[in-house]
């Protein structure tokens, strides 16, 4: 009994039960049976059909090439409406031609500056859920290696794979 007066049941473990650790950092955890991230806990059991993604990419990057984009665009058709491109210099539609690579710049400096981020998705009960999800390419690949080995831990019932296993025969000298 605690001390409100109400009974507390005892930890119970299940017999064979396994609980060996695969990654832990703080809100992640792997184990053979279950893989955890933040308050969502998932069955390794049920997870079927993995598959790894990158999200989409930075919205304020995208909103800063396409309003680049379209700006250059108006200016192109004004020019081009009004009679101005005829008069143009050389110089003037080098600048142009520079200007007109803007949109590209930019996309890919806002891709190095916020780049998408890996995503690992996968089916739950029926259900496509996206269960992980990292900026740090580092992080994203332990965990899902751990993910994976929890999974042929599961799928081989402990199974060792016995070349990998087994000492290799050698003639005696």
């Amino acid at each position: 009994m605690n001390r409100e007066g109400a009974t507390t049941r005892p930890q119970r473990s299940v017999p064979g039960a396994r609980s060996t650790l695969l990654y832990a950092r703080p809100g992640i955890i792997v184990t053979v049976d279950r893989f955890t991230v933040g308050r969502t806990s998932y069955r390794i059991l049920d997870l079927t059909h993995l598959r790894t993604t990158r999200g989409p990419h930075d919205r304020i990057a995208v909103r800063a090439v396409v309003a680049t984009g379209s700006m250059i665009g108006m200016v192109g058709l004004l020019l081009g409406f009004s009679g101005g491109l005829q008069r143009l210099t050389a110089e003037a539609y080098l600048i142009l031609g520079a200007v007109l690579l803007l949109p590209a710049a930019l996309a890919l400096v806002g891709d190095r500056w916020r780049p998408p981020p890996y995503e690992l998705w996968g089916w739950h009960r029926g259900a496509e859920v996206l269960l992980f999800s990292a900026d740090d390419e580092q992080q994203f690949g332990q965990v899902t290696r751990a993910l994976l080995r929890a999974r042929e831990v599961n799928r081989y019932g402990d199974w060792v794979d016995p070349i990998a296993s087994a000492d290799p025969w050698r003639p005696d000298r």
